[in-house]
């Protein structure tokens, strides 16, 4: 005979209400209490019915992910960060691929959470910084939280990554390396993060006295065949740059992959950076010199946020961060300067 709520209520000895509220990690328990509930919970080993669940509480303990992004990377990182929280709270993740050019791209999301019946989705960028998608979400009053580069949305709704203050450290390190004549490869300047990771590179610049010519930096498309065509506008003059840092890890391959032809040695004559922190940065040769954007953990948040909005007051949610900063990783791309 299989354990039920009702039992783990009365082995506590508290309300079935209670016990509901430790599964979903309700702010209105108590931290003795929650424990106790949880040791019950272990040791019974009592496990929520999903679809129990979603009778009684009108839910489908169902999360979507929504996105158009090419970088499959990301896409993987933001999956298992999701799912490691969702595993752990009885919830389930769809994902929906999207066309963000498409004239029906908004009617699609809003079919996609419609018909699977959301109780809330996660919104990743590039897509994410579209206000209409937004408000129609809200307007249809489904539940989201979008990632992104900049405040976009009420505390609630977002998990910001301070990509302005992640390049800054970036320009600082690579002048304290004594880097002055520095390429920079942007993202296409549509996107805010693209905006924002040139945005604080230059302040920094600024800060540290070192000019960065309009010459020097090229827009990319943030994909591996981009960066090679940029680095190769940047390396073929004369005299060329010390170091190049990239929008994102898959253009900076690119470069390396520019010099390795132009047999330009990294890091000995040429310092080479990106942003990300993919899972390739710490294998290709050399290692690459990044930003790690923690994406796992703002994916746990965006899906702790979401599970979140489910309580039943506003007085029971817990208090969560949002705003999540990246950090520089030194490996072998770089090097002082040798001029």
């Amino acid at each position: 005979m299989s354990v039920t709520i009702n039992d783990v209520a009365k082995l506590s000895g508290v309300s079935k209400r209670t016990v509901s509220r430790v599964i979903n990690r309700s702010g209105a328990v108590g931290e003795a209490t929650r424990e106790r509930v949880l040791q019950i919970i272990k040791e019974v080993g009592f496990s929520p019915d999903k679809q129990a669940r979603g009778l009684a509480s009108s839910r489908s303990y169902l999360l979507g992910l929504i996105y158009d992004n090419p970088d499959a990377l990301y896409i993987d990182q933001v999956q298992r960060g999701a799912l490691s929280v969702c595993s752990e709270l009885g919830y389930e993740l769809v994902v929906h691929p999207s066309y963000s050019k498409s004239a029906e791209f908004i009617d699609d999301c809003l079919s996609f959470i419609s018909r699977s019946k959301l109780d809330g989705v996660i919104i990743l960028p590039p897509v994410s910084e579209n206000k209409e998608l937004a408000a129609a979400i809200r307007d249809a009053g489904c539940p989201y939280v979008r990632l992104a580069s900049v405040d976009l949305d009420d505390a609630d709704n977002i998990v910001v990554s301070d990509e302005r203050a992640a390049m800054k450290e970036m320009a600082s390190y690579l002048v304290e390396l004594g880097h002055k004549d520095i390429g920079f490869i942007s993202g296409p300047q549509v996107y805010r993060s693209s905006i924002e990771r040139l945005a604080g590179f230059l302040a920094e610049l600024q800060v540290c006295n070192v000019q960065l010519p309009s010459h020097r930096i090229i827009e990319g498309k943030n994909s591996y065949e981009s960066g090679i065509e940029c680095a190769m506008s940047l390396l073929s003059t004369e005299p060329r740059p010390t170091a190049i840092v990239a929008n994102n890890d898959e253009m900076a391959a690119g470069v390396l992959r520019v010099a390795n032809n132009l047999n330009i040695k990294v890091p000995e004559e040429l310092s080479v950076a990106g942003f990300d922190d993919n899972i390739l940065a710490s294998r290709i040769i050399p290692s690459l010199t990044t930003i790690r954007r923690p994406v796992q953990n703002m994916a746990c948040l965006a899906v702790q946020k979401l599970i979140n909005k489910s309580q039943s007051t506003h007085s029971e949610r817990v208090k969560l961060d949002d705003v999540i900063t990246p950090y520089l990783v030194k490996r072998e791309s770089t090097n002082r300067c040798g001029k």
